[in-house]
């Protein structure tokens, strides 16, 4: 169809050109003479090839990754995917001033129909509907941006380093906020199988993926991008905009347990991969600031218990509700139209509106005791590799991060420590594979060779998971507890929602996985080992949430117990507590408010549940400090609230953004920025306010 300008708010900074049928994006990019990615400035940041794969403290003397200011960039498949899955965080990431980049990779179009579903049934237009999409998430951001929907926003056509042209739409009022648009064309079905897709694409049934451009995009040559070509265009993409956080959709969200097909879209799952691959060839380049990244739930996540409080589920509603363009005035002056009217039915969709869930990377163990006192040792993972910070002593500051060798680590990692003093730390890792196969995901562990030494290689556990065949390489982050001898008990949430385990053998190495019973469980086990030895291992269902126990000479396992909680938000944390017990904690559904449950010696809790006093709204984990302090949570406007003891008043909430969730200390609590910096903030402060 013939493009359409709408008039007065949308600029294009391009010339219109005739289209001349579907281009390929090799070619183009010969006739255009390009030979590399997109052309960027240079600034003043350490360069992460750079930190040379040592351990701590030993390898400290190294100059450490300093990113040079936070820059976020976030991966959908689709236009509302983030406005669905990553709200709160991209509204908070708006308000905190600092850059942001949302890449939508497909059009979104769809059947082409803009209508809600009981409306007249309109004429299909695949352009126009990706054209309305797309006013739809402008007057969104700008609403969250300027509280002005009508914001003008700048559009301009860019060169790829697939080949072709992408859009870049810049706030004008608030230019550190960019869009941009690869407008290839989406599956048009959840999990039905179509060979033009993603899924196509990524498994080598398909050589080529067309675009379909939106009606007003000022990029006019059709293109279509092989494989590869989707890659190099997300590594170019990244080039541009820098990232030190990367925010995506969840690469293995497993089946539905009631139907067996995916239980997310097939393009939020394989889009997902795609960012993974763009993502580890981009860890290759030198010259840039070392990236976090974070995980979403997408569909799944409307199964489990609201995890937002009121206020923030209203405000994110209001936001969907502009892109939807719920009320149907002519704001844009687009005849395309000026949102997703296909939303406006049900704009918090199927339950999605009122949660946000990360997936694998909130735990709450991240720092650890070293083997001096006051010694500590911090872990997170940047640019897919082991980052560890270090301060040798309580009056001594934080020196980091040093990258440890081995890529394709995940986001999140779970460190504990061993009786003679060595640290050990487990996490996943991910094979990418080739075309048609060979993607997978493991369960790994390094340990340090001697207490405050250099760490040891990655040693794979393998996977209770045979294949991404069987249920797509899900699963969680791991839970470990370890006896008194030293050997690990590893729990990892499987594809099938089960509990499985891989044991320490005498000699180091690993049994195979085994079921450990248990079903219907989500997020991410947790575990905590009591004065005695003895461990516990928690993990949530959708209506409580079940605990495994074990011995503290021999390890030896029982459970799962029901353990008559209510119903959580599904974030769980543990510490021990006292001498005989270890406290668990989790937040209320819908008013997020901390509450908690001891446990001695058992499955089931030892006193009723408690409550605390003046707690916090906001998602995610609600962190205690071992030694029966203070808490530590992700407050409702995104940053870290403390209170220095249960009952006493919250401080923060509105500082910095961080990842994850915060981990606590002896003396104070620590978290993971956005720019890549790990911050200490002493109890005492928070006492002090």
């Amino acid at each position: 169809m013939t493009s359409r300008r709408p008039a007065g708010r949308l600029t294009a900074a391009v010339p219109s050109a005739v289209r001349r049928g579907v281009l390929v994006a090799a070619p183009i990019a010969a006739l255009l003479g390009i030979t590399g990615g997109v052309l960027v400035a240079t600034t003043g940041s350490s360069d992460a090839s750079d930190v040379p794969s040592r351990g701590v403290p030993e390898a400290l003397a190294v100059k450490p990754v300093r990113t040079g200011g936070e820059s976020v960039v976030q991966f959908m498949s689709h236009p509302d995917d983030d406005l669905f899955f990553m709200n709160p965080d991209t509204s908070q990431s708006i308000s905190s001033g600092r850059s942001l980049t949302s890449v939508y990779l497909t059009a979104g179009e769809s059947d082409g129909r803009n209508s809600r579903r009981q409306d007249p049934r309109p004429r299909a237009d695949k352009a126009a509907y990706a054209e309305a999409r797309q006013n739809g998430i402008r007057a969104a951001y700008a609403e969250m941006a300027t509280g002005d929907r009508t914001s003008p926003w700048d559009r301009t056509a860019i060169t790829t380093a697939g080949g072709a042209r992408a859009e870049l739409d810049t706030l004008r009022a608030r230019p550190q906020i960019s869009l941009v648009w690869l407008q290839l064309k989406e599956a048009g079905t959840v999990s039905d199988d179509r060979p033009n897709s993603l899924r196509g694409l990524w498994d080598g049934r398909t050589d080529a993926l067309a675009s379909q451009l939106a009606a007003g995009s000022p990029v006019r040559d059709d293109f279509a991008y092989s494989r590869e070509q989707v890659i190099d265009t997300i590594d170019g993409v990244l080039r541009r905009f820098r990232p030190t956080f990367v925010r995506m959709l969840d690469p293995t969200p497993g089946l539905n347990d009631r139907t067996g097909r995916l239980s997310d879209h097939q393009d939020h799952m394989y889009g997902a991969r795609f960012v993974q691959a763009g993502l580890a060839r981009y860890a290759e380049r030198p010259g840039r600031p070392a990236f976090g990244v974070q995980n979403y739930l997408g569909y799944s996540t409307g199964s489990l218990p609201h995890s937002l409080d009121r206020g923030t589920f209203e405000a994110k509603l209001r936001t969907l509700k502009t892109y939807a363009w719920s009320d149907h005035t002519d704001h844009c002056g687009d005849p395309a139209g000026c949102g997703d009217r296909k939303v406006a039915a049900r704009p918090a969709g199927r339950d999605w509106a009122q949660s946000v869930r990360y997936a694998r990377s909130g735990s709450a163990s991240w720092v650890q005791p070293g083997a001096r006192p006051g010694e500590l040792y911090g872990f997170g993972v940047l640019d897919g590799r082991l980052a560890v910070w270090h301060r040798p002593d309580a009056g001594a500051d934080w020196a980091g991060p040093v990258l440890q060798d081995g890529a394709g680590l995940d986001g999140g990692v779970v460190p504990v420590r061993l009786p003679d003093g060595r640290l050990s730390v487990y996490g996943t890792r991910t094979e990418l594979g080739a075309a048609g196969g060979g993607y997978r995901r493991e369960v790994a562990v390094r340990t340090q060779a001697s207490p405050g030494g250099l760490f040891g290689p990655w040693r794979s556990l393998g996977s209770p998971e045979p294949g991404d065949a069987a249920t797509g390489s899900d699963i969680s982050m791991p839970a470990v507890v370890v006896d008194r001898a030293g050997r690990a008990s590893v729990y990892v949430r499987d594809g099938r929602h089960a509990m499985s385990v891989a044991v320490q053998r005498p000699d180091g190495g690993y049994g195979s996985w085994r079921p450990a019973g248990g079903k219907d469980l989500h997020g991410d086990p947790v575990a905590a080992v009591d004065a005695a030895g003895r461990g516990y291992v928690f993990a949530a269902t959708p209506r409580t949430v079940l605990a495994w126990t074990t011995r503290p000479r021999t390890g030896a396992a029982s459970g799962p117990v029901a353990t008559g909680l209510p119903a959580t938000t599904v974030a769980l944390s543990a510490v021990p507590d006292g001498q005989d017990g270890v406290r668990l904690w989790f937040r209320e559904p819908v008013s997020g408010d901390a509450r908690s449950a001891r446990f001695v010696g058992g499955g089931r809790p030892a006193g009723p549940v408690t409550e605390v006093g003046g707690g916090r709204s906001g998602h995610g984990s609600v962190v205690a400090a071992p030694d029966g302090g203070g808490l530590a949570l992700r407050g409702r406007p995104g940053g870290l609230s403390l209170s220095p003891a249960p009952g006493r008043p919250w401080t923060g909430g509105g500082g910095p953004l961080f990842a994850g969730a915060p981990a606590t200390a002896p003396g104070g609590v620590a978290a993971l920025t956005l720019d890549g910096r790990l911050t200490w903030t002493p109890w005492a402060t928070a006492a002090s306010h």
